[in-house]
């Protein structure tokens, strides 16, 4: 069998690094492409000695090289967007135009070639809506277009749309995966994600800081688990063209995840209330709920999530500690 060659755009980010690591565990030549924007040298820094690891720090907004790599692979991991919810507000421009320009060069380039793309895509498309669990046939429920919160999940929604056309129109083999809270070493909380945050400000003797009233409730998935389902979908000829939830769907309230963190660091950080607009300006919207129907991506390739709410929070609390 040849050597499978892999393109993973934004593959120096937290998920990134890890699906490329497994990559070349699973004996693919990889190929990474990140403006560093969001992603560190330092994810991928112990790679760099791998002679099927090659490294490109560069925008996929530049045609003229996203044309060469795309060529030279087999397959496309799309991760390269905008980060977190702090991020986008504070980069709107930037943030829609990285997630709706890079993404349709990508898919330009990929269908002039014929080239498989694993689209990631997020659990940000189901907006406010409260019918929980999500199902990937759900109907997407927004904010106004007035509020920066929302702009991410309608530029998220857009590539899926853009995806989904190329395979309709021009037989090109996608998979969707919708992935939510995913959680491990190397997450940054620099963009607004909470388990990495909580875990600093418990390690460093701080006020751990629950935004609103805390009752909200999340579902948190390891990141090895969530890498591992995903490159099941790749390699799996039924799920092209077809959009997958791949997460955790055991709930917790971010109260009780503030709780677990200080008590599982031993730290004596008070935990403290903070109002959204405190935290992310006037007319901040959250979700109540956000738990992913998994049944899809169970029949499919069997996936389950392994690793429970503690192992999470231990394996983030020893990357920090080191």
């Amino acid at each position: 069998m040849p050597e499978m060659r892999a393109l993973v755009t934004g593959g120096a980010g937290f998920i990134g690094s890890h699906l490329v690591e497994k990559l070349l565990e699973k004996g693919y030549r990889v190929h990474v492409i990140d403006d560093l924007s969001t992603g560190s040298r330092d994810n991928i820094s112990h790679l760099e000695g791998n002679s099927r690891f090659e490294c490109t720090i560069d925008t996929i907004l530049n045609p003229g090289i996203m044309e060469k790599l795309v060529a030279s692979c087999d397959i496309v991991f799309h991760l390269a967007a905008a980060v977190g919810v702090e991020y986008v507000i504070q980069n709107q421009l930037k943030s829609i135009e990285i997630n709706i320009r890079g993404s349709e060069i990508l898919f330009e380039q990929a269908g002039k070639a014929g080239k498989k793309v694993v689209l990631f895509s997020t659990s940000e498309i189901y907006g406010k809506s409260d019918v929980v669990p999500f199902n990937e046939e759900a109907d997407s429920v927004l904010g106004p277009t007035t509020l920066k919160r929302w702009s991410y999940a309608v530029t998220k929604a857009l590539d899926e749309i853009l995806a989904l056309a190329y395979h309709r129109e021009r037989d090109l083999p996608v998979v969707i995966v919708r992935v939510f809270n995913t959680c491990g070493p190397r997450q940054t909380g620099r963009y607004g994600m909470v388990m990495p945050r909580f875990v600093k400000q418990a390690l460093s003797g701080e006020p751990i800081t629950v935004f609103g009233d805390g009752e909200q409730r999340r579902c948190f998935a390891s990141v090895f688990d969530v890498v591992d389902g995903i490159l099941k979908l790749a390699e799996c000829d039924r799920a092209v063209g077809e959009i997958f939830n791949v997460g955790n769907n055991k709930e917790t309230s971010i109260l009780k995840l503030a709780g677990r963190v200080k008590e599982i660091t031993g730290s004596a950080s008070p935990i403290e209330f903070m109002d959204y607009e405190h935290a992310y300006g006037e007319g901040f919207e959250d979700m109540r709920r956000r738990v992913p129907d998994l049944r899809k991506i169970g029949e499919f390739v069997g996936y389950k999530p392994l690793t429970d709410l503690d192992g999470i929070i231990k394996s983030v609390i020893d990357f920090e500690r080191k």
